[in-house]
């Protein structure tokens, strides 16, 4: 894809990952719907693909970022001990890919100093590449996303995981305040507030893979994020995640997360 960026510290750096991501894509897209899955003992699913994906990136990161660790959801599963490390989720929307449903992302996020600093987010079957630099915006297939395109549209909307859908059990005499969208792919879904298709998202177990990249093209296009039990800015050297889920509400304004949160925490009471 031709890239209108504007200079990073490391332009160099991007092109390289972005030509991994090219290079991943396409080998995602040609197995889509034509490779079977496995089930992990958490209950998910995983396919050769996610396990070539995720070698693929792993190593080749390796190699761009000398030095720095790599935290994957199929690979290594605890904090780095460098200072700046990579967060990747190979292929989020494994039950999507492997049913033929042309709704998944590979999400990678360069964190430094427990802040996600560089973000690639990249739907191989819609054609479309989100990339976020910190401090800088948000690019969407090389053209920059402004606030105010999201501002100017007007969906009622609201992104739901298949766990969190349980809210609509907590207020039962209460219509809920949006239309219930469920698509599977938690980095797509929370993206989806910062770009102006949902008006909030509510997730009630994401990993820290799931949540990266979005969480920075979140914080660059100024939607305001509710951390609902742990920060994932205070993780420690050497921790393992690979049972830490990170529950979080965004929305596209102030006032819409003040709007949904007593329904995001009384999806956390008395649990």
């Amino acid at each position: 894809m031709k890239s209108n960026y504007p200079k990073n510290l490391d332009m160099n750096q991007i092109k390289e990952v972005e030509s991994l991501l090219d290079h991943v894509s396409k080998r995602q897209m040609q197995d889509f719907g034509n490779i079977a899955s496995d089930i992990k003992p958490d209950g998910t699913l995983i396919t050769e693909c996610d396990r070539w994906s995720d070698r693929t990136i792993v190593n080749t990161l390796g190699k761009i970022n000398k030095g720095e660790g790599v935290l994957s959801e199929e690979g290594c599963q605890t904090v780095p001990n460098s200072e700046a490390y990579w967060v990747v989720d190979p292929l989020d929307g494994t039950t999507n890919f492997a049913a033929g449903i042309p709704y998944w992302a590979i999400s990678m996020a360069r964190v430094v100093n427990g802040q996600p600093e560089t973000a690639f987010l990249d739907v191989p079957a819609l054609n479309k590449r989100i990339l976020a630099i910190k401090g800088k915006g948000v690019w969407l297939n090389g053209k920059e996303i402004s606030i105010e395109q999201r501002n100017l549209t007007k969906s009622e909307c609201v992104s739901l995981c298949s766990r969190s859908i349980r809210v609509l059990q907590k207020k039962p005499n209460k219509p809920f305040p949006g239309k219930i969208r469920l698509l599977g792919v938690a980095s797509l879904n929370m993206t989806s507030v910062a770009i102006g298709q949902t008006i909030a998202a509510l997730e009630a177990t994401p990993k820290i893979w799931d949540l990266a990249a979005a969480w920075l093209i979140l914080s660059e296009l100024k939607c305001p994020i509710k951390w609902l039990n742990i920060d994932p800015s205070n993780l420690i050297p050497g921790q393992d995640l690979s049972t830490v889920g990170f529950p979080v509400l965004t929305a596209n304004s102030n006032t819409e997360l003040k709007r949904f949160l007593p329904w995001a925490e009384a999806l956390f009471n008395d649990q």
